[in-house]
């Protein structure tokens, strides 16, 4: 029933023709009008460019070559602006056209014959199957020798092989075969509108060449993970309300989902460069301890009752501005100095960024307990967190900060030539060296980087709280950091990884405690809801560089 639908390439051919023919004729009309605009237009205004470059051209002579030109392109410009609503007419007449036959004339039967060709070529799939499977029964029936028993299942082995092959490369033609039928409707568009499609038509084709590339085994490797997870968020978001009578989905516990994680983002984005490079960082959660404890002495409400070293410090003498300031400093300048340490001995001595953070840890941890006592701060000026994070209209501001944060570490990975050493170092730094990229300048920069973002996260997270800083503040953070890298795809193997998933990875990682703490879950049960997440998650990173290979 079903081969009825099945076209030849002819017919198929002559179903395209008459689209083929109308827009043809529409595109010659174009051509004709764009020949003595537009073109000329493109024309001069490359020939002003390269007489710009041309350095043989000097003074007088260069400046009567542009002015001739200038006054070409004018003209090409008058030419282009009066044929414009023409050219626009006759782009709405082919546009229209399509919509009305591309669609019904041709796609529509294109896809029936592919289905139906499809549909055959399983059927003729299965005889194959059978034929093999009859003929190597009969085969094995005449044999007697253990040797040839053994060598007919080898060349049955083989030509179900083969089979195979054939049947997914014809499964793969029609997928083909489909795919130009769609993307030819874009080759005509494109002639007419000189590739500046409509947002609709961009869309549109983007979609269709993801469906054409989509592969559910690669989806599921690259994105199970977060599938899985949010499954899980859902389970608690159906769990909650039932369990505490509670909902967790509510507008300000969003707000405060993205309020928690905005502190994190600075210290995922700091980490992400580094796992970049393929290292790490051990000392995210000391470092954020002891800054937490410098911003809160700096920032104390009063007279700090606490001494470091001995020595009780007192900045009340200072504008509450001049203190905010200075405490992002203090800050930025601890964190930076200890991260470029790390990267120091990383870069300079070769050593992994797992020995030279775990010694940064201990030695911050050492110094900031010895020299405290190990005791908390207390908090810090009520007004401040006014000035750095107010809330405006109960929008808490310190997700702005984490945004800026996005933005400008996007920028510099994907926007500047550090950003672009940066993956070409952690893609294979030896091809990196011999093009003349400095290995040591990039991994000193990717840690002094990391250094500010920790500054700045820690200065924030001591706003949010009001202080309480303590030595033990942040014990366990860089867990979470890292683990948000990872879960976000930014791989230990080096070169690849995106901001957004660093983003979504923070979001997933502190939506999912803030729900676990909501239902009432220990938080050392939680420890195994991260373990196994991170342990999932570096899996599916193995297994995508083991298929690589």
């Amino acid at each position: 029933m079903e081969n009825k639908f099945i076209l030849t390439k002819e017919e198929e051919q002559k179903l395209y023709e008459p689209i083929a023919q109308y827009i043809g004729k529409i595109q010659e009309q174009l051509d004709d009008l764009r020949r003595e605009g537009t073109d000329e237009v493109v024309f001069f205004q490359s020939k002003i460019d390269a007489i710009k470059r041309d350095k043989s051209l000097k003074g007088e002579e260069k400046a009567n070559q542009l002015q001739l030109n200038r006054s070409e392109l004018d003209r090409a410009l008058k030419v282009e602006e009066k044929n414009q609503p023409l050219v626009d007419k006759l782009i709405k007449d082919g546009e229209a056209y399509l919509k009305e036959h591309y669609g019904q004339d041709y796609l529509r039967q294109v896809k029936q014959a592919v289905v139906a060709e499809k549909v055959q070529e399983i059927k003729d799939y299965a005889v194959i199957l059978q034929k093999l499977q009859q003929e190597h029964k009969e085969n094995l029936s005449k044999l007697q020798d253990a040797r040839e028993i053994k060598d007919e299942k080898y060349v049955y082995k083989n030509r179900l092989f083969d089979a195979k092959l054939q049947h997914e490369k014809n499964l793969q033609n029609f997928k083909d075969r489909l795919h130009d039928a769609y993307t030819n409707k874009f080759h005509l568009l494109d002639l007419m509108r000189m590739s500046r499609f409509t947002v609709a038509q961009t869309l549109e084709q983007k979609w269709t060449n993801y469906c054409y590339n989509f592969n559910m085994k690669r989806f599921l490797l690259q994105n199970g993970l977060y599938l899985a997870i949010l499954l899980v968020f859902i389970a608690l978001s159906i769990v909650t309300p039932i369990v505490k009578n509670t909902q967790l989905l509510t507008f300000n516990n969003v707000l405060n989902i993205f309020q928690q994680a905005s502190p994190r983002m600075f210290l995922a984005l700091g980490v992400a460069g580094l796992i970049l490079l393929t290292g790490t960082d051990l000392s995210i959660g000391r470092m954020v301890g002891m800054c937490m404890t410098a911003a809160t002495i700096v920032m104390h409400k009063g007279i700090n009752t606490g001494k470091v070293f001995g020595y009780i410090f007192d900045f009340t003498a200072m504008p509450l501005a001049a203190r905010v300031i200075l405490a992002l400093v203090v800050c930025v300048v601890l964190c930076t100095v200890f991260t470029a340490i790390a990267g120091f001995f990383t870069a300079k001595f070769q050593m992994h960024p797992f020995i030279s953070t775990m010694a940064n840890m201990l030695v911050i941890f050492g110094i900031v307990t010895y020299a405290t006592k190990g005791v908390s701060f207390g908090a810090i000026e009520s007004d401040i967190p006014k000035w750095i994070i107010p809330k405006v209209n109960g929008f808490p501001t310190i997700i702005l900060w984490a945004v800026a944060a996005i933005i400008i570490v996007w920028f510099i990975w994907n926007k500047t030539i550090f950003g672009k050493n940066l993956y070409a170092v952690g893609g294979n730094p030896e091809a990196a060296a011999v093009s003349g990229i400095s290995v040591f300048a990039v991994t000193m920069g990717a840690f002094v980087l990391a250094g500010i973002l920790y500054g700045f996260g820690s200065w924030l997270e001591c706003a949010r709280m009001v202080g309480s800083g303590s030595a033990a503040y942040g014990q366990g953070w860089e867990m979470d950091a890292i683990a948000a890298c990872v879960v976000g795809g930014v791989s230990f193997t080096g070169g690849v990884g995106k901001i957004s998933g660093v983003v979504v990875g923070v979001v997933i990682f502190t939506a999912l405690t803030y729900a676990l703490t909501i239902l009432g879950i220990d938080t050392n049960l939680q420890f195994v809801f991260s373990g196994i997440i991170i342990m999932t998650a570096v899996t599916l990173d193995c297994l995508k560089y083991i298929r690589k290979k």
